[in-house]
């Protein structure tokens, strides 16, 4: 029994027999008095949830509620896409049965490190290649052979460039050059033996051969390379990083010109594809979808037909559109209008088939974006301010499904009062993803994507 404050009157007194009655009578009224009205009030009181309720107005309290919403999806295909500026290029040609032939090709400037304008005499001894791929995949033990031209019109960083677009040329090209023999699945830094033909011609006007950001140099004079890769046989397909290495590193993708001057003195020049100033390039991309293994490629595309499956792919290729019918109902019923979203998720089941799908050939992120009134496309905001913590969209190798979060998205769509933010959503995949994934879709036997909701009405 919990001590109440009024019994501590009785602490440390001796009790004596006869004496208590008379020496504590006004006490013990006292308390008797004060319990029956301890024993009133509790007695009327009403339960703990309702204290106060009548009087407070019924627009203070707040119904929670959950529902789940019914998803549309399809597969959709673009084969014009921004892709200037890349983290990561991409070399070859690679094959799946889910998602056909994938060839990678990249076009770049690039960069002298020193002026070679005072040279009198350039005599070129030797040219390499140096590249450093990434990733290795495919048939290492073939021959593979790269092929260079020059491109014919400049290109420039504030310049938008696609990945479907025809590469300019001047008609110069050096081709079957040898790729060294590559190790699978890890880093190959190799130096390739370039003709000596293609440094003459890369130094042959020596009053180019200088650096400015201020008027027409080297640049202008030499424009660029369009590089490709042809494999006679079974093919492979690299990556590399084209991007302006950190402050504490040194560039890996280069040509270097090995040469003697007039009087014999040896010399050699770093032509850069990866400065640490920025120089333009662009990636190009060729998917042919056709070439998948019957009962496994992709039998709906750009037709906005609700497949059981839906697909993702890297390089810029296929996404998948949502549709969730539910949320624009709610946004059109005034019943609504006053509801604060708590919990908004996406959860979309992917294909596991222990062969090109396992848990560890699969994206590690998958992307959600919204489109605006104007065609505009933009990264949900629950990546873009939120954090991906918040966001997720990675996968539960448990259930089989990615979780994405969508709730700051939803807020914004609910009260955006110029119908600038439309309920058309996609999922998709970087260019720099690894992996392709497929999703259970539209009432798919075996799982389909749904969107659970959890809101608050005031």
């Amino acid at each position: 029994m919990p001590t109440m404050n009024f019994m501590t009157i009785f602490y440390r007194n001796q009790i004596l027999p006869g004496t208590f009655f008379s020496r504590n009578l006004s006490k013990i009224i006292s308390l008797a008095f004060m319990a029956t009205i301890i024993l009133s009030v509790t007695g009327c009181e009403d339960a703990p949830s309702k204290l106060g309720s009548g009087l407070l107005p019924g627009s203070d309290f707040l119904t929670i509620k959950s529902d789940t919403f019914g998803v549309k999806s399809y597969t959709l295909y673009s084969d014009s896409v921004k892709s200037d500026e890349p983290t990561t290029s991409y070399l070859g040609q690679i094959y799946d049965p889910y998602f056909g032939t994938t060839t990678a090709e990249f076009v770049s400037q690039m960069r002298l490190v020193d002026s070679m304008t005072s040279i009198v005499q350039i005599n070129v001894d030797s040219v390499k290649l140096f590249m450093k791929f990434l990733t290795v995949k495919g048939d290492t033990s073939a021959a593979h052979y790269l092929k260079i031209s020059e491109i014919s019109r400049q290109l420039y960083l504030d310049s938008s460039y696609y990945s479907n677009q025809t590469v300019p040329l001047t008609g110069k090209v050096w081709d079957n050059i040898a790729i060294p023999t590559l190790q699978d699945d890890t880093i190959n830094s190799v130096e390739i033996v370039l003709p000596n033909e293609f440094g003459e011609y890369l130094t042959r006007d020596k009053s180019m051969l200088f650096i400015s950001n201020t008027r027409a140099d080297f640049r202008s004079y030499f424009k660029g390379l369009y590089f490709q890769l042809v494999s006679p046989g079974n093919p492979i397909f690299l990556s590399l990083s084209l991007s302006a290495p950190g402050s504490y590193e040194d560039y890996t993708n280069y040509i270097t010109v090995y040469m003697h001057d007039e009087v014999g003195n040896s010399e050699s020049h770093d032509f850069l594809l990866n400065p640490k100033i920025a120089i333009a390039s662009y990636n190009l991309y060729k998917h042919d979808f056709s070439t998948g293994t019957s009962g496994k490629k992709i039998e709906h595309l750009n037709d906005k037909y609700p497949d059981s499956l839906t697909y993702a792919q890297n390089m810029n290729g296929v996404y998948t559109k949502i549709q969730i019918p539910g949320i624009a109902k709610m946004k059109n019923n005034p019943l609504y209008k006053n509801i604060g979203i708590n919990k908004a998720r996406l959860i979309v089941p992917y294909v596991m088939d222990n062969q090109t799908f396992t848990n560890t050939t699969i994206p590690s992120v998958l992307y959600l974006r919204y489109i605006t009134s104007s065609g505009t496309k933009y990264l949900i905001s629950d990546y873009a301010t939120a954090g991906s913590a918040f966001y997720d969209g990675t996968p539960d190798t448990t259930n089989f499904v990615y979780n994405i979060n969508l709730a700051t998205y939803l807020q914004d769509y609910l009260e955006d009062t110029k119908d600038s933010i439309t309920p058309s959503l996609e999922m998709f995949l970087l260019s720099t993803s690894e992996y392709n994934v497929v999703f259970r879709a539209n009432a798919n036997a075996k799982a389909t994507t749904k969107f659970e909701l959890v809101y608050t009405e005031f």
